[in-house]
């Protein structure tokens, strides 16, 4: 994919902390009610130190959340590291994860019985589901939010999920376009990892403790 226009301010992406579904090995996409465990709390509070001994407190940042709980809650707490005030945060439904359609809710293994692995060993990605939404056009939502917001002054935190903000990233910093899945998609990170794009060009600024890149 070719390089994006110039964008304006760094874009600090956060992956949010560990929920009640990933504990319990459930199919979680799109579904907006699924809170932290407290490892996710603690995932939450080692972003929170790690951007605080980054940009000190009170930094210049546009707070932006996918708008489910697990982003939220993942952004309150590193909000208050920041002493930013959670209340101005910004959600945006592009910023959401990947559609699951049938599968949502799910357990992986009762999925799989079915019909077989449904997470590509190669890249930890997960297969789309048959009615669910396809990386291309996470591609094209994440772009729209991206074209909305390039112009913006200052730096931004966002607080996503591990499939779209791998495919957000990869929009950012020209990835190619993996075949199998028809979108640019960057490396995946665990949960509570942050990284830092600026100019095209993207550092890790935390590495989570949680689960293996989505």
């Amino acid at each position: 994919m070719a390089n994006r226009v110039q964008r304006k301010g760094r874009d600090f992406i956060a992956r949010h902390g560990e929920t009640i579904f990933n504990a319990a090995g459930r199919l979680q996409g799109d579904h907006p009610h699924t809170p932290l465990t407290r490892a996710g709390f603690a995932q939450a509070e080692e972003m929170g130190a790690a951007l605080r001994r980054l940009l000190g407190p009170k930094p210049d940042l546009t707070l932006w959340a996918s708008p489910t709980d697990r982003a939220l809650q993942t952004l309150s707490v590193i909000a208050e590291w920041l002493e930013c005030d959670w209340h101005t945060a910004k959600t945006d439904p592009r910023l959401v994860e990947i559609g699951l359609g049938g599968w949502g809710g799910r357990y992986y293994v009762d999925v799989a019985a079915e019909i077989g692995p449904i997470i590509d060993p190669a890249t930890g990605l997960l297969i789309h589901a048959p009615d669910g939404e396809r990386y291309h056009e996470i591609a094209a939502r994440v772009s729209g939010w991206l074209a909305d917001t390039d112009g913006d002054e200052g730096d931004r935190l966002v607080i996503m999920h591990g499939i779209s903000s791998r495919v957000l990233r990869g929009v950012m910093t020209g990835c190619d376009v993996m075949p199998r899945f028809d979108a640019p998609i960057a490396p995946g990170l665990p949960q509570g990892s942050v990284v830092m794009v600026a100019d095209g060009g993207e550092q890790v600024v935390h590495r989570g403790t949680g689960r293996a890149p989505a």
